[in-house]
């Protein structure tokens, strides 16, 4: 039977143009995503905008335009982005589709009726760049918690959600060990939220006009961060008829967010799906920052870099690869366009890119670009078979865990690992020699199969380039495809090749993003 593997991104809040710091999770998505179609499971892979909310209000005043026509040009920016790094996307959610107001208000109505919702008055501070409530015990040196910006007194009648109800369940859900990762951020948040105890959590505003009303009270609107979270149920069709795949896709597998967010959607966002009696989530995944000088990436403090700036420099795969190859889960990691030319050059230049092009023009250039059927195998040759036929069960595994990075460091091993075969055996010797003809020929079919398993693995990281390297050792759909992955000797003997363009140029020294 055909497995079903729902995931999402957060949806983000498109209060300015998107940055290299938004693509990360999309990114890490896209690449799941491919794998898992890859693997023959049935994928749904969500991502969106959250288009509501005071910092959108005030933005598009700032600009003289309606909310409405505001969101709508900078969400069509975050779709364009997106189709500029080849992310496939299946389906894409905006929080001022009607389906979605449909849902919320159902949801937020049924909440109310179970008694998990009441009204009351808000007295605390609030951060407005992260649209976040706090307490005074929850700020850190008067600071907002999550992003270090100011934080303001604030007062008004809201409605509030239940949430110290579920803190001993909460806790439960989070000491299993098998949702959140990396675990260290589960005991992160049961010092700081759970052993003191759940506050309950504001879910309106009556300040705040661009948002969904309150069904029961329409001089309320949604909070926005309670607003968002439910977009991983709208977009399947719960509480409305737009879609039609809630009982297919529902728990979703993997919700993926930056660590920012993760507080809501570790805490929050499960407690919201128990008080609706709705199964939980899989997994949360949750990555660190890409930074600039230390510091975050944000719009605000002016440190962005334009992705469209580095995929003109480097290529969208170089991009693609750059960023997977270095953000660890649970890690920050600091941008520095000088690191991604040495990467770009040492893994996609002179490892992968120069180990397709001498294998192709070595086969050219001794056997006219088809390789012979006579083989002669050593004992040494075991060394990459192995290493290579035993890469996919490591990738699959780094995958399953989100760990990216690591799934690449285990393919390029392979690939520094095929780059050192070709020195050791030295086909330019073996072809002044006659009778070493079938072992010359040997060789060249060990790094033909080399390039079909590694390039196969790497086509949802890189999906632009792998075709062509396909193309350039001869390799047909149906040898890439997941299951021949694993398995020796798929290529046909007499296989030809192709030469091509160079698939990696070296990166000009000095080159800047």
């Amino acid at each position: 039977m055909q497995k079903t593997f729902y995931l999402t991104t957060p949806i983000y809040y498109p209060s300015g143009n998107p940055h290299i710091g938004h693509c990360y999770t999309t990114l890490a998505c896209d690449v799941i995503a491919r794998y898992r179609r890859m693997q023959g499971d049935r994928v749904l892979f969500l991502t969106g905008t959250d288009e509501h909310g005071w910092k959108i209000q005030q933005k598009a005043k700032e600009a003289g335009m309606e909310p409405q026509v505001y969101v709508d040009q900078l969400t069509d920016r975050f779709r364009k982005l997106w189709d500029c790094m080849s992310i496939q996307y299946d389906r894409f959610v905006r929080t001022t589709d009607a389906y979605h107001v449909q849902t919320v208000q159902s949801v937020f109505q049924k909440l109310y009726d179970r008694g998990y919702i009441y009204k009351g008055e808000y007295i605390g501070l609030y951060c407005t760049p992260c649209e976040s409530f706090w307490t005074p015990k929850q700020v850190v040196n008067g600071k907002c918690p999550d992003c270090g910006r100011e934080v303001t007194d604030a007062q008004e009648e809201a409605y509030f959600f239940q949430l110290s109800t579920f803190t001993e369940k909460i806790g439960d859900f989070l000491k299993n060990g098998t949702f959140l990762q990396p675990k260290e951020r589960a005991l992160e948040l049961l010092n700081n939220f759970i052993r003191p105890g759940l506050e309950d959590l504001c879910v309106s505003r009556t300040g705040v006009s661009w948002g969904i009303s309150v069904p029961f009270d329409p001089k309320h609107t949604v909070y926005v961060w309670a607003d968002a979270l439910f977009n991983y149920l709208s977009a399947l069709g719960y509480e409305n008829a737009r879609f039609s795949d809630w009982e297919t896709f529902w728990p979703a597998q993997l919700h993926l967010v930056a660590k920012d967010i993760m507080r809501f959607h570790a805490i929050v966002w499960p407690a919201l799906l128990m008080a609706l009696d709705l199964p939980l989530p899989k997994q949360l995944a949750v990555h660190g920052w890409i930074t600039v000088e230390g510091k975050k990436m944000s719009k605000s403090v002016g440190n962005v870099i334009d992705p469209y700036v580095l995929t003109k420099l480097y290529g969208v795969d170089a991009v693609r690869y750059h960023l997977l190859r270095e953000l660890a889960l649970g890690c920050d990691y600091e941008f520095s366009s000088e690191v991604m030319a040495r990467r770009i050059d040492s893994d996609l230049s002179n490892g992968l890119g120069n180990l397709v092009s001498r294998t192709v023009a070595m086969v050219e250039k001794y056997f006219g670009g088809t390789l012979p059927v006579e083989r002669e195998i050593v004992a040494a040759d075991s060394v990459l078979i192995d290493a290579v036929c035993a890469l996919r069960k490591k990738v699959d595994a780094a995958i399953d865990a989100v760990h990216l990075k690591e799934a690449l460091a285990e393919i390029f091993a392979v690939v520094a690992m095929a780059n050192q075969y070709v020195d050791a055996n030295a086909p330019w010797r073996l072809a002044k020699q006659p009778e070493s003809r079938a072992r010359l020929a040997t060789v060249l079919y060990h790094l033909l199969e080399t390039l079909r398993i590694v390039s196969g693995l790497l086509a949802p990281f890189m999906p632009n380039t792998m075709p062509k390297i396909w193309e350039q050792i001869g390799a047909a759909p149906t040898e890439v495809a997941y299951d021949p992955l694993q398995q020796w000797g798929v290529l046909p003997p007499a296989i030809s090749v192709k030469k091509g363009a160079i698939l990696f140029p070296k990166i000009e020294t000095g080159a800047k993003s």
